[in-house]
């Protein structure tokens, strides 16, 4: 399987040739060539695969797997600047920190715009408690804000809150 950045290499050969082809389909509409009707077809099949092989490259992203983060849902999502996850009550602080680094990375997508303007984009993990049978309790846990132009955000924000952290069970052994 080709990387990403073959996959982009291959687009950037098959747009010069596009283009030259493009080029050679001019020249044959100025000079009359009995052929020019094919070299039209053969410059837009070259553009269909020029961008093919450019959405191949932006397509095959691996996401990095954080260590120690555990499973989570995505309840909530505006496609802009908002996310919502759930986690099992079972959750560590170490877990719960992981888990929001692994949200982050896997949420990010460069087509995410902010409809109010803002740069970042925030995530918040909850929960979900049964204090009694039939009643349901959520619990927000924490949120991460990360950039949403940098893939590789360095200075993303972590807050738990902690009061919340002591509501959840404590694990059996």
């Amino acid at each position: 399987m080709f990387s990403s950045a073959q996959l982009q290499t291959f687009a950037l050969w098959s747009g010069y040739l596009t283009l030259f082809c493009a080029a050679l389909a001019v020249l044959g509409w100025l000079l009359k060539w009995g052929f020019r009707f094919r070299l039209v077809g053969a410059t837009g099949f070259m553009g269909v695969l020029t961008g093919g092989l450019f959405a191949l490259s932006l397509g095959l992203y691996n996401r990095p797997n954080i260590p120690d983060a555990v499973r989570f849902v995505r309840i909530y999502d505006t496609g802009a600047n908002y996310a919502v996850i759930s986690v099992p009550p079972q959750i560590s602080e170490s877990q719960l920190t992981a888990t929001l680094k692994q949200a982050a990375a896997d949420l990010y997508s460069p087509g995410r715009l902010s409809s109010q303007g803002e740069r970042r984009m925030t995530i918040r993990v909850r929960t979900v408690l049964h204090p009694q049978p039939g009643i349901s309790q959520l619990l927000y846990l924490g949120q991460i804000k990360r950039s949403l132009a940098d893939r590789a955000d360095e200075q993303m924000e972590i807050e738990l809150f902690r009061d919340q952290l002591a509501q959840l069970p404590k694990p059996t052994a």
